[in-house]
């Protein structure tokens, strides 16, 4: 029996993690800054569980709709804070656990939380969760193939 691997004590926080991977996150670092949030999810006091959606989860949203969004500082606040839950540390495993509840986002919104019958995939407001666990300095990002803009 293989002993478990331990835990890498995170470096970094959710932004600088963004940061580091420009392949998948340079659209959501550039919402992150226009909505003025980049703070907030520095914030070390803090811990955040963020479903980030990847570059490609940006370029499948309709052009009109992402302009319309980077424009209007209020609704693209609200639809980014749509894929973070404040206050807590969500692993995958905690997620599973939630499979047919509604986890109350930072912008308030309910999401559902299931699970893909055919993939075994978690599933949060309809977008796949495609890498989990990413763990950070103050939580931990789930990074997620759609833009949740309901």
């Amino acid at each position: 029996v293989m002993p478990p691997a331990e835990m890498v004590t995170p470096t970094q926080n959710i932004v600088e993690v963004a940061l580091a991977d420009p392949d998948n996150f340079s659209t959501l670092v550039t919402a992150l800054t226009s909505a003025d949030l980049v703070t907030t999810l520095s914030n070390e006091e803090a811990t955040f569980t963020v479903f980030a959606p990847t570059n490609a989860a940006f370029d499948a949203v309709d052009p009109d709709v992402l302009a319309a969004l980077l424009a209007d500082v209020d609704m693209l606040s609200s639809v980014l804070l749509g894929h973070v839950v404040s206050g807590a540390s969500l692993s995958a495993l905690d997620a599973y656990a939630a499979n047919g509840k509604m986890l109350t986002m930072a912008s308030n919104k309910m999401i559902e939380v299931t699970i893909d019958t055919d993939s075994g995939a978690l599933v949060i407001g309809g977008a796949k969760v495609v890498t989990s666990n990413i763990y950070t300095t103050n939580g931990v990002i789930h990074v997620i193939d759609t833009v949740i803009l309901d």
